[in-house]
């Protein structure tokens, strides 16, 4: 017997309306993400990654298919399951950091746990651990304008991984960072994957893309091709 896939669209399509036109932002894209695997979605601007993203991560309603998350139809969560969920089960980390600018390092990674079911004692251990995990233990009372590029992006992983979700959504990490900080960064992102995580990373960048075991390719919208390649071990 075959396990559930932990994501399956199918035929799923975003279209945004104004002005009396439609733009079909994606088209009847269908595929299958199994537990742990560590997944790209690669195009150029304006392939539609981005809007496929936004989907993925419950951030958007698609406007035709369906996408089931561990078996469930997401469009028949509630606006307030959809929150929960994104919370508890999806991680995001974005080219641009969205850290706040004002909090610590240690505040910044807390900052989820303020809305889930982890006992307020325990939020300042369990952000202290993430930040451990991802070498930032150091910097835990610094502001984001005290730290490098990388230490931001290392930072935003931590947050993203606070509330320890099975799924993990980088969008563009490397996008803000110089090759060398970009390649730490992608290891992290390995190393998370050796543990067992589901990486899913929307880049346009082909060396981080080939870390993944699986690419995914779209083009104006529509799902071109995908490879399956064996994971690479970067040592």
């Amino acid at each position: 017997m075959s396990e559930t896939p932990l994501i399956e669209v199918s035929r799923l399509s975003r279209s945004y309306f104004g002005e009396g036109t439609e733009t079909k932002a994606l088209q009847n894209v269908s595929l299958r993400i199994t537990t742990g695997q560590y997944v790209s979605i690669m195009g150029a601007s304006g392939s539609g990654k981005s809007t496929l993203l936004h989907l993925l991560g419950l951030l958007d309603r698609p406007t035709g298919g369906t996408y089931l998350l561990k078996g469930q139809d997401t469009s028949q969560l509630t606006d307030e399951q959809l929150a929960t969920t994104r919370n508890e089960e999806l991680g995001f980390v974005f080219q641009s950091f969205h850290l706040l600018p004002r909090a610590s390092v240690l505040q910044n990674v807390m900052l989820p746990l303020h809305y889930s079911s982890v006992p307020q004692s325990e939020h300042e251990e369990r952000a202290t651990g993430v930040l451990k995990s991802v070498h930032m233990d150091h910097r835990l009372h610094h502001r984001p304008d005290q730290l490098s590029g990388g230490e931001k992006q290392r930072t935003a992983i931590a947050r993203a991984l606070v509330n320890n979700p099975p799924i993990l959504f980088a969008d563009e990490p490397t996008g803000n960072l110089d090759s060398k900080t970009g390649e730490t960064v992608m290891d992290v992102l390995d190393t998370l994957h050796s543990q067992g995580r589901t990486i899913i990373v929307i880049t346009h960048d082909s060396h981080a893309a080939a870390r993944a075991e699986h690419t995914f390719r779209l083009h104006d919208g529509k799902l071109m091709d995908t490879e399956t390649r064996e994971a690479h071990n970067h040592e």
